[in-house]
């Protein structure tokens, strides 16, 4: 596998942002899990950077807490990944991947490129992350099913169309003028090997 040079430094950037974004936080009383942008931050990856550096941005953070890095909300280490809100943090990455992959199978111009550029942040980088985390939160919490949901879910909501909406309002031109080839340098510049 080969990594540009290029895309390292966005994939690094693009990581920043996501722990950039775990300060802009607003709890819930009733929840242990806040409203925060990192669910923005994670499409924004997919988006940006493709499948591939989308992945590696997210799952660099995920690493480097888990072994104690304090990057989200100012707190790291297996504790944080095994806490409340860890089986969200732990599919970002997964959720990356996935836009990526989409998103370049989708015709990004005029309102249909719009609509599903949406379905795909929407469902990939929101409505999945769910999969796992409200299932933890409830295992975490010692609570119920439905009780998670109330708990890790459905406030969250509407927050999450209006995230997937920014999402595709800014990705959707950002990639017709700057495809992730382009952005992350996997064409004629200087790469990296990896062995794999």
């Amino acid at each position: 596998m080969k990594l540009s040079l290029r895309g390292i430094v966005f994939s690094a950037l693009m990581a920043a942002i996501l722990v950039l974004f775990g300060y802009i936080s607003i709890p819930i009383g009733f929840s242990p899990v806040p409203i925060t942008l990192q669910t923005l931050a994670v499409m924004l990856a997919g988006g940006l950077l493709g499948p591939l550096y989308g992945f590696l941005s997210i799952a660099l953070v995920v690493i480097l807490t888990a072994i104690g890095f304090p990057l989200l909300h100012g707190a790291g280490g297996l504790a944080v990944l095994l806490g409340p809100t860890g089986g969200y943090v732990m599919m970002w990455p997964f959720s990356a991947l996935l836009i990526g992959l989409l998103l370049s199978r989708i015709k990004l111009n005029g309102f249909v490129g719009y609509f599903l550029a949406f379905i795909v942040f929407e469902v990939f980088g929101s409505m999945l992350i769910y999969v796992s985390g409200v299932p933890w939160l409830a295992y975490a919490y010692k609570m119920s099913l439905p009780e998670a949901m109330i708990q890790g879910f459905y406030p969250y909501i509407i927050g999450d169309l209006i995230k997937a909406l920014f999402a595709a309002i800014i990705i959707a031109p950002v990639r017709m003028v700057f495809p992730p080839q382009r952005l992350t340098g996997n064409m004629n510049s200087t790469v990296v090997k990896v062995d794999s």
